[in-house]
């Protein structure tokens, strides 16, 4: 109700406007006080005129002027800007009768002023302005005064000023701005700028004459810019009164946020009892900075408190702080249900903006919350149905573009396993590629292309259990810690002009803070019960600790293009790609004693064992086995021309029948048996538009004996099959949108007008979007995976099989009705996927939802009516069937 003190301004503002009408005309106000004999009883004037910069001084001759006339007469008012009036019929200068007569929509424009009316009057005799509207020629009143500053309007039936007093009456307003609409059976302001009302309502709806609700009262007080104070309120609907009445009211009247009371939200949970949910106070600290803190209570023990600190300052950063702790008391006391746990969710966010610091960024997105907290005390779907939080704090910065340092920390939770996983900190630097042998001038020399890079990682990380993560034992003794240099040098070369000849090297430095020491221990160790004697024992040696790596690669690869042209017929072409490359790769036998990395203990039956004194350390170990193999690659890409009338340019457009089909295969040199890798084949095709098959298998060449395991044997030898089939996996997925648009003639392509459609129907909360008439989205995802197993020289296939379908949408049945809808078939367990229907009704100023998920751990139900505005958010009647009591 803050825009009543706008009417200060409006009627501040009238005499101002009347100054300014009669200097648009070329006269002095003291003229019309003595008019020269030779100026006509009356001036009218039908044109338009603008005026900027002109003075006017009211000072009357003769001594017989009322004090009034003498104050106004010493008054010097300046305008400071272009005037425009306009009057449809004429401007009417009485200087007889010292009056100014406007007729036929007259406008008066004065900056960011406007006054807009039929019938407009100004009365230099009794200090007065006066403006209506004037009678059609049915005898309808129109062009009532409207008053027009910046976005704020007033709409009345008269309006009345006196300068002399400074007081004015405006009579059935309506005025409007961003919070809602004020009706006025009478509005006078006073001297000291405060305004009286009498017989005034207040409302959101828009519609003038007979909004469908308002709180009416009988008298009210505006103060400007500090409070306004009324009698007794009371809530008419559809102009019935109602019984929900207040004594009196008190509204803070001035612009901007305002600090205040959070009214909970009530009602029964069969498990936690009667409850005020989301209560508290909301304290606007600055235009940068507010506070609120909630909480909730149940009648049986459960309370949860919720602070929310949020920050925002133009061109530098915004974010925010969400705490939540509460203690969930689920059923009563010694009941076989009763569960009591301790709670707490920390989502803190922070963003830079990037012109704030465009060399360097820090963000931060923590999400840190307990399985249990999800479960009792969220109410975003998102959240409740995701097992993963994941949370990163960093700092980037970068040096001339070429050098770039991030320090970070990073977290990752899964509340279903109830494992936790911290990296903190975590620091990376990295240098971009550079080309040291490059000239700035003369014949390239195939040398200048050799480049080098940078990558060094480092970090302390703890994997355990979110029970016991804060502990002595999980921050002392399960914490790792360690660094990794990478120094990768490349040479890429032409060859025959048509091949590509890479050439690298890998130079690879860990680092660590300890390693381990294994030997056969004959002790005897106790374990659950159970006396062991004799045991493999492991030992974690301190101490800094260095391993050294490198490899050695080389490819050489092309491509060859087939094309096959048809005359006739639709298809005009079709187009092989094929890219065959091969590769070398040495990797030094770093397993070897000399370099310390591995290390053998024997057991009682004298067999030895090798191990890496790295073993399960953050970064892994240096390979512990000399290799060098050849590699080949062949990757394969289809694609046809068939003719097209909608191409006006070449009549042709272009089909991929299959993205990419690939083999590959290699052979080490260094291994003393069972050099061939298997053989691995994929391909990834789109059937249609949206229709999408990929595959993969892999065949091996060697047998396997009774156990399965792979023998030096090939499998030709054996069965007179050149490979063995050892698994393959078909994936189909079908993604099918809908809308109305797809039945429409288009000029341009069809956009992805429904990709938020997902989010509406998962939460009816959200924006409802009208322009969307209908949509339908459906998806199927089928998954087969053949693995054969080899046991006792059977073949014994495991199939399995993954199918999915799901669908989701939104229609209007009506101008005013929606409905959103989501779910889905899981053809492996055999049951619906999440399902919800969502019901939305709109009723102009209000509206009513509802939502209702039928089945599953989230099976609720929620209604809800409530006025539109967020000035009256609290204006709300809600019954709920919550999931919680499930």
């Amino acid at each position: 109700m803050r825009m009543v003190c706008s009417f200060g301004k409006l009627l501040t503002t009238l005499w101002l406007l009347t100054i300014l009408t009669i200097s648009m005309n070329g006269l002095r106000a003291d003229s019309l006080f003595n008019p020269p004999s030779i100026v006509p009883d009356t001036i009218i004037q039908s044109d338009t005129n603008n005026v900027s910069g002109y003075l006017v001084d009211t000072i009357p001759d003769s001594a017989d002027q009322s004090d009034s006339l003498n104050r106004l007469a010493r008054e010097r008012t300046v305008i400071e800007d272009i005037v425009e009036r306009t009057a449809r019929d004429s401007i009417v200068q009485d200087i007889a009768r010292k009056k100014v007569f406007l007729y036929g929509e007259a406008v008066v424009k004065y900056q960011d002023i406007t006054l807009k009316a039929d019938y407009i009057e100004v009365d230099f005799k009794t200090n007065s302005l006066y403006a209506t509207g004037l009678p059609d020629s049915s005898g309808k009143i129109v062009g009532v005064p409207e008053f027009t500053e910046g976005k704020e309007t007033f709409k009345a039936k008269t309006m009345t000023y006196n300068f002399k007093t400074k007081e004015g009456i405006i009579k059935n307003v309506l005025t409007q701005d961003d919070l809602g609409y004020l009706h006025g059976e009478k509005v006078k302001k006073m001297e000291d700028n405060s305004i009286n009302v009498f017989h005034g309502s207040f409302t959101t709806c828009n519609l003038e004459e007979h909004p469908h609700f308002s709180f009416s009262f009988g008298k009210a007080r505006v103060i400007p810019d500090d409070k306004i104070v009324t009698g007794p309120v009371y809530m008419e609907i559809e102009g019935v009164p109602t019984p929900l009445a207040l004594p009196f009211g008190y509204f803070p009247n001035n612009k901007g946020r305002k600090s205040g009371i959070l009214i909970p939200t009530y009602g029964e949970m069969d498990k936690k009892g009667f409850y005020l949910e989301n209560g508290g106070y909301y304290w606007a600290i600055s235009d940068k900075l507010d506070f609120q803190i909630t909480g909730d209570i149940f009648s049986r023990g459960s309370w949860t408190i919720k602070p929310q600190l949020r920050y925002k300052k133009r061109y530098k950063y915004s974010g925010a702080l969400n705490l939540g702790y509460g203690v969930n008391v689920i059923s009563t006391k010694g009941s076989p249900d009763y569960e009591k746990s301790t709670d707490f969710r920390i989502r803190w966010t922070f963003k830079q903006d990037p012109k704030a610091r465009p060399r360097s960024t820090f963000s931060a997105d923590v999400n840190i919350i307990t399985s249990n907290y999800v479960k009792y005390n969220t109410s975003s779907l998102n959240d409740y149905l995701s097992n993963e939080f994941q949370s990163s704090v960093s700092y980037q910065t970068n040096w001339a573009g070429k050098y770039y340092l991030t320090l970070s920390g990073t977290h990752r939770q899964n509340t279903k396993t109830h494992q936790v996983t911290v990296n903190l900190p975590e620091l990376t630097f990295s240098i971009n590629r550079f080309y040291p042998l490059k000239r700035s001038g003369g014949k390239k020399r195939f040398y200048e292309d050799l480049s080098i890079q940078y990558n060094f990682n480092a970090r302390n990380t703890a994997t355990t259990a979110d029970s016991v993560f804060f502990t002595e034992q999980t921050l002392t003794e399960k914490m790792q810690n360690g660094a990794i240099h990478k120094l990768p040098i490349s040479l890429p070369m032409k060859v025959l002009k048509y091949f590509t000849w890479s050439n690298s090297i890998n130079i690879t430095d860990r680092m660590y803070s300890q390693s381990i020491d294994r030997y056969w221990s004959d002790d005897t160790l106790f374990n659950n019960n159970d006396t062991i004697v004799g045991y493999i024992k492991t030992d974690t040696i301190k101490g800094f600790k260095n391993a050294f790596d490198f490899n050695i690669s080389s490819s050489l690869t092309t491509k060859v293009y087939g094309m096959l042209k048809i005359k006739k017929g639709p298809v005009r072409a079709i187009r092989h790609v094929f890219t065959p490359s091969l590769s070398f790769s040495y990797v030094p036998d770093f397993g070897d004693k000399k370099w310390g990395y591995y290390d053998t203990y024997t057991d009682t039956t004298g067999r030895e064992y090798t191990y890496s004194r790295f073993e399960r350390s953050l970064y892994g170990s240096p390979p512990g086995q000399k290799s060098g193999s050849f590699g080949l690659v062949l990757n394969n890409n289809l694609e046809m021309k068939v003719r097209s009338r909608k191409d006006t340019i070449t009549g042709l457009k272009k089909i991929v029948l299959i993205e990419n089909f690939s083999f590959s295969m290699s052979y080490n040199l260094a291994a003393d048996s069972l050099n061939l890798s298997p053989l691995r084949m994929s391909g990834r095709t789109k059937l249609w538009k949206n229709i999408t098959l990929q595959y993969t298998s892999q065949w091996d060449p060697y047998d396997v004996d009774t156990n399965g395991h792979r023998v030096n044997q090939f499998y030709w030898n054996t069965r007179r099959t050149i490979l063995r089939k050892e698994n393959s996996i078909w994936s189909l997925s079908i993604n099918l949108r809908l809308g109305d648009k797809d039945f429409k003639k288009k000029k341009k392509p069809k956009d992805a007008t429904t990709d938020e459609m997902d989010e509406i129907s998962e939460n009816p909360h959200e924006f409802v979007d009208w322009d969307i008439p209908w949509s339908l989205n459906l998806a199927y995802n089928f998954n087969y995976t053949n693995k054969i197993l080899y046991n006792d020289y059977q073949v014994l296939p495991e199939h399995k099989i993954v199918q999915t379908f799901s669908v989701s949408g939104q229609v209007n049945l009506t101008p005013k009705w929606k409905i959103t809808f989501r779910s889905g078939w899981d053809f492996t367990a055999k049951q619906i996927s999440y399902t919800s229907l969502n019901l939305y009704r709109d009723l102009h100023c209000w509206e009513m939802r509802f939502s209702w998920v039928p089945l599953g751990p989230r099976k609720s139900w929620n209604f809800s009516i409530n006025v539109k505005s967020s000035v009256l958010q609290d204006l709300k009647l809600s019954r709920k069937k919550d999931y919680r009591d499930i």
